[in-house]
């Protein structure tokens, strides 16, 4: 990955074509040399300067793209365990393993404080945070007073019909957990709540419930996640889809809520 420096936007001056002033125009005197009446001529009227050039819009998009590409591997990193818990990280020497300047590390990380995991360490760099497992019940309960009440709305108000768009998003977590890749279904899991939220329409509600369940990741390099562990988890996706096209809100409260508090790793 290639880092360029800062580029300064281009200075683009329009040059506008000066503008003449219409001479004026005397009017003669009634009466000329041979005495026929004339009247003063009016000038044509003077068309309009011409609109000078539209700056173009410019944009930096290496930079931000270069951001987005660290913070992507940041997060998978926390996920699979190589940034360990507690171990504190500086944004330079994080900077020269990705082949780029501190600039975007840095402001990754800052992101990644934001959202809780990790701990800014004055003069030093950025320390993983270490999430207990009361910390993880905690946010659980959060996810579940969120997303219980949620989805029994939905499974009042949608037609049975719907749930049928959420399967290939289902699917995807069952492959990524059969793969034993908790990255892959950590991302896949996320994409599956999303989607869920989404039939709300309620963006704020998807953005807050998105944020809690970024928070509940547990690194995978810390615990002994299988692939049944993994499993065990999809499988509530595509069983809480038959209790909603079944319209059983019974079972669909109790398998949602214990998808979200459940003693899984991942959800």
């Amino acid at each position: 990955m290639e880092q360029r420096g800062a580029e300064q936007p281009p200075r683009i001056r329009a040059r506008v074509p000066a503008q003449g002033r219409p001479e004026a125009v005397r009017g003669r005197h009634p009466a000329d040399a041979d005495g026929a009446a004339t009247h003063a001529v009016a000038a044509p009227p003077a068309a309009p300067p011409p609109a000078p050039p539209a700056t173009p819009s410019v944009r930096k998009p290496q930079r931000h793209s270069v951001r987005a590409q660290i913070l992507s591997a940041l997060r998978d990193a926390l996920l699979s365990g190589e940034l360990a818990p507690g171990a504190v990280y500086s944004a330079p020497a994080l900077a020269e393993s990705f082949g780029v300047s501190p600039t975007p590390v840095r402001e990754a990380m800052q992101q990644l404080a934001t959202e809780g995991a990790v701990e800014v360490v004055p003069n030093r760099g950025f320390r993983i945070a270490e999430r207990t497992p009361r910390d993880l019940a905690e946010l659980a309960e959060v996810r579940a007073m969120l997303e219980v009440p949620t989805v029994l709305r939905l499974a009042r108000t949608l037609s049975p019909e719907r749930w049928e768009e959420l399967r290939p998003l289902a699917a995807a977590t069952v492959t990524a957990a059969g793969h034993g890749d908790c990255v892959a279904y950590a991302e896949a899991d996320r994409a599956f709540h999303r989607a869920l939220l989404a039939l709300t329409g309620n963006r704020q509600l998807t953005l807050v419930a998105d944020d809690v369940q970024r928070r509940t990741a547990w690194p995978c390099g810390g615990t002994r996640v299988g692939v049944a562990d993994l499993l065990a988890d999809a499988s509530d996706h595509m069983a809480l889809l038959d209790a909603l096209q079944a319209q059983d809100l019974p079972l669909t409260e109790r398998i949602a809520r214990d998808h979200l508090t459940g003693n899984r790793f991942l959800h």
